[in-house]
């Protein structure tokens, strides 16, 4: 297994990770009294003002990035893409992403977006990287 393989495992448990921030320190309080409805848990994320509710935000766009960057690497291996290469890229994505994660909890949108922007530029580098090593 290829580090570039391994870091699918790191960006599908980023999601995971958003939600136990959202979440996280409402365990024990009675619904009633704001704490987690795990009966309702979508109505109380989306109740849920700042960190958390910027939690809840980035652990929808991460389940949403997730497809795109297994595939990439996936595609990537099947068609013999360039190892070092790929697992470096594969690096810069998973620390994109959770600057990306550090960004949208810590409000900084703008600079989030810009993180967001280079991780997907990432993400298409590391899927063209079989055709760009084919023709050199």
């Amino acid at each position: 297994m290829t580090f570039a393989i391994f870091t699918i495992l790191l960006v599908a448990l980023m999601p995971i990770v958003c939600a136990g921030i959202a979440k996280g320190g409402k365990f024990k309080t009675h619904p009633r009294d704001g704490g987690f409805d795990n009966r309702n848990p979508r109505d109380w994320l989306a109740k849920q003002e700042g960190y958390r509710k910027w939690a809840d935000g980035a652990q929808q766009n991460s389940w949403e990035a997730l497809p795109f960057f297994a595939s990439a690497v996936i595609v990537n291996h099947i068609l013999g893409g360039a190892g070092i290469t790929a697992n470096l890229l594969a690096a810069a994505f998973v620390l994109l992403r959770a600057m990306y994660v550090y960004l949208y909890l810590s409000g900084k949108h703008g600079a989030r977006s810009l993180a967001w922007v280079i991780a997907l530029a990432v993400n298409v580098a590391i899927f063209s990287l079989p055709v760009v090593f084919q023709y050199l």
